[in-house]
């Protein structure tokens, strides 16, 4: 008190803000995490809710082996329905999707959504939102393919549309966000092979 006191005008008021700020930082972190804890605590009797639907979703800009790797992906997934979705910002890319989606054999269903402003997480959000109206108490999974990259600065080229859609959608209510990997500096060996193929084991 006598240091606080003879300091104070030179810098010892500091101390006298700082300590009140800190306290008060503190108690709203403890406060935060007892709310946190008391949220997740899971009670005596808890029974494991099985979801009526799971409705899967991959989410397609082109046809490529990441698109390819998804779609395997979320047919492991056992889904009560599952379709390819993807945002048409022009009719011309949109066309040539459907074009290489029928030649290439894919036996899930594209659905394409317009975008007439060239916006594509709105459009996403809102069949998803749909899909949750029309069946509350079944669960959307959006599959999304990701790129992996090697370097920082390569994250600034790739995954921008993924991760705005990816962040929008994980404040939905009863919907989950799967990001299915693909490095693109060196490909996987468990390749997946578009539906109607098979694999040859050793190759």
């Amino acid at each position: 008190m006598i240091v606080l006191a003879s300091k104070f005008l030179e810098g010892a008021w500091i101390v006298v803000v700082a300590m009140p700020l800190l306290f008060a930082l503190m108690r709203g972190i403890r406060r935060h995490y007892d709310r946190v804890a008391e949220t997740l605590h899971v009670p005596d009797q808890v029974r494991l809710i099985r979801p009526s639907r799971n409705h899967v979703i991959v989410l397609v800009s082109r046809l490529h082996m990441p698109t390819v790797r998804a779609l395997s992906y979320a047919r492991a997934l056992a889904p009560s329905d599952l379709e390819a979705v993807t945002v048409a910002v022009s009719r011309e890319e949109a066309q040539a999707l459907l074009e290489d989606w029928e030649r290439h054999g894919i036996d899930v269903p594209l659905r394409i959504l317009d975008s007439p402003f060239r916006e594509i997480t709105r459009p996403v959000l809102g069949h998803v939102r749909s899909l949750r109206r029309a069946s509350p108490r079944d669960v959307v999974t959006v599959v999304i393919p990701e790129y992996v990259v090697s370097h920082w600065w390569q994250h600034i080229l790739h995954n921008q549309s993924a991760l705005r859609i990816k962040t929008r959608l994980l404040f939905q209510p009863g919907v989950v966000v799967i990001s299915v990997p693909w490095r693109i500096d060196r490909p996987p060996p468990d390749t997946a092979v578009p539906s109607g193929q098979s694999a040859t084991p050793g190759r």
